[in-house]
């Protein structure tokens, strides 16, 4: 027999040395002795062990354990304690047995208690220590929320005047935190937030949306709440409850109200508590066309001949939840069709798109965008998207691709389209190459629009004005509104959002000026002259046509040197 099976054996059970040998020793229907009939084969790990050997003995083996499955009434009357020291956990019930989780199917004393708790016959499902023991902490959080207390908290607590989500499997019987975790998901979907921020502070907690860029609290739960909130959250997105020191990141799939939701979770430790961040992507929402996004019809027609080119780059800058993503696959879409082999690697991957070959970065497994790229030039593309060019490497390979006959789509950070070419300088890149290879720059902002059901006209002050460099005579003619506030916009006098972006084509007189190294200010000054129009001044022709107001020109441009 291997040694390193029994040593596996032992490491991935609750058997003893002794339990395992008598096993071992034992005879199967044949005659021959378990230890020979396991012992031909090496294996990797305990989990691999403990498989064969149930499998030698006829046990039933679980690799995974389905904890969302296990009721919390299965454990209502067992102490955590116990169900640690014996390594056993009630799974299910059934008419004439329960069925329970062990390590070790020889403890006959465990399994005699459990019997005599549930009165039924005990079936031990064989599993490894460490899935069974992650198994128990997840199923005791849960019920600890579901049972301890939590059933006293009557629901005008917190009622959010939101129906509860039926998809979620949200029942009259289920706890009162999980109906409100259940709400809060329904209420964002609602409201189109796009992100859901749980904030624990000393004496309360904070629940806050985004919505349209800006964030609104919508609910203070009481600080008893918190420990149940984050667990119940953080088992839908099956992270591990018990390690609250450590940031997690984990997803949760829903279907709400016909809807496919993709929810990015991400937990960070705090003074007082874990803090919670939901990011809500709809799968549902088709691809939008550039033409719906807001782009002046001058930046649409450039934007269309710079997508006609067969190799190059064009870049989209600006800042995290700018819209970025938005505009490339609106491109992409645009030039996509069956002549086209089109791939993307991204990091998510935030919308599907028939047709086009899409891959996840997997950095845990080497997957970065530098290797993903590498491979994706091994596919025979002619247009290729980048999620982002975050370094040195991943930049020489999109140019070098771009001058090999590939149209290169990607992202970038920066705060305008000029400071794009010094960014790539100072990750390494060669001026030459920047110069060579890049079609075009767009810089983007996200405004909000003006309510159209009750958004209303006035006359701006002179201060306003001057704060936007424009005269009383500019006014002449012009549709300038203003925030209300009504029922359809939830009283926030804003109803979606829309683009501003400056263009800057990259000809031969900025090409000269890359090359000289000089700095995004002198570029951009060049490209004004060429009549580049900037992110303000398409801000303010949106003000000027009563889409949006001048205080989100103002909160989201600054004015150009």
């Amino acid at each position: 027999m291997s040694a390193s099976f029994e040593s596996l054996l032992i490491k991935g059970t609750s058997l003893t040395e002794d339990e395992v040998r008598s096993i071992l020793k034992t005879h199967d229907s044949n005659g021959v002795p378990y230890e020979e009939t396991v012992g031909k084969s090496q294996y990797n790990s305990p989990e691999e062990a403990v498989a064969e050997l149930c499998r030698v003995l006829r046990l039933d083996f679980i690799k995974d354990i389905p904890v969302n499955d296990i009721s919390a009434e299965m454990v209502r009357d067992i102490p955590i304690n116990y169900a640690k020291t014996h390594e056993v956990l009630p799974f299910k019930a059934e008419q004439d047995k329960v069925v329970v989780l062990t390590t070790n199917p020889l403890n006959r004393r465990a399994m005699d208690d459990l019997r005599v708790r549930f009165n039924k016959r005990v079936q031990p499902l064989i599993t490894t220590s460490s899935k069974l023991q992650d198994a128990i902490n997840r199923v005791y959080e849960k019920s600890t929320a579901a049972l301890e207390g939590l059933d006293e908290i009557e629901s005008e607590e917190y009622d959010l005047d939101d129906p509860v989500i039926d998809l979620l499997e949200a029942g009259d019987d289920d706890a009162p935190v999980i109906k409100l975790v259940n709400t809060l998901l329904f209420r964002a979907v609602k409201e189109k937030a796009s992100d859901i921020h749980i904030e624990p502070f000393e004496k309360d907690m904070s629940v806050r949306f985004r919505i349209d860029g800006i964030m609104f609290e919508v609910f203070k739960p009481p600080k008893k709440l918190q420990n149940a909130i984050t667990s119940r959250i953080k088992v839908m997105g099956n992270l591990n409850i018990a390690e609250k020191r450590l940031p997690q990141d984990g997803r949760i799939p829903l279907k709400l109200a016909g809807k496919d939701i993709d929810v990015r979770l991400s937990t960070v430790p705090t003074a007082h508590g874990e803090r919670l961040v939901l990011r809500l992507q709809d799968r549902s929402n088709v691809v939008l066309e550039l033409e719906q996004l807001g782009f002046s019809e001058d930046s649409l027609k450039k934007l269309d001949s710079l997508l006609q080119k067969t190799y190059g780059i064009l870049l989209v800058t600006g800042p995290t939840g700018s819209g970025k993503s938005t505009t490339l696959y609106a491109c992409l879409s645009k030039i996509n069709s069956v002549d086209k082999n089109i791939i993307t690697i991204e990091d998510p991957v935030e919308q599907r798109i028939h047709g086009i070959g899409q891959i996840q970065v997997n950095s845990k497994i080497g997957l970065t965008f530098a290797n993903g790229l590498r491979s994706i030039l091994r596919q025979d593309p002619e247009i290729i998207m980048v999620g982002e060019i975050r370094d040195l490497e991943t930049a020489e390979i999109a140019i070098n691709a771009s001058l090999t006959g590939h149209l290169v789509l990607s992202t970038i950070h920066t705060n305008d389209a000029a400071g794009a070419f010094p960014r790539l300088i100072d990750m390494g890149c060669e001026p030459f190459l920047i110069a060579t290879s890049l079609l075009g720059v767009l810089a983007q902002r996200l405004i909000r629009v003006l309510c159209p059901h009750c958004k209303e006209p006035y006359q701006p002050t002179d201060v306003e004005l001057k704060s936007l460099e424009i005269t009383r005579d500019q006014l002449a003619g012009s549709n300038v509104h203003r925030a209300v506030g009504c029922a359809e916009c939830n009283q926030k006098g804003y109803l979606g959002r829309s683009v501003i972006q400056e263009l800057m084509v990259v000809n031969d007189d900025i090409r000269s000026l890359i090359m000289q190294r000089k700095d995004g200010s002198t570029i951009k000054k060049e490209a004004l002259r060429q009549g580049m129009i900037t992110l303000r001044d398409h801000g303010i022709q949106k003000v000027l046509s009563g889409l949006s107001t001048i205080e989100e020109i103002l909160a989201n441009t600054q004015m150009d040197i």
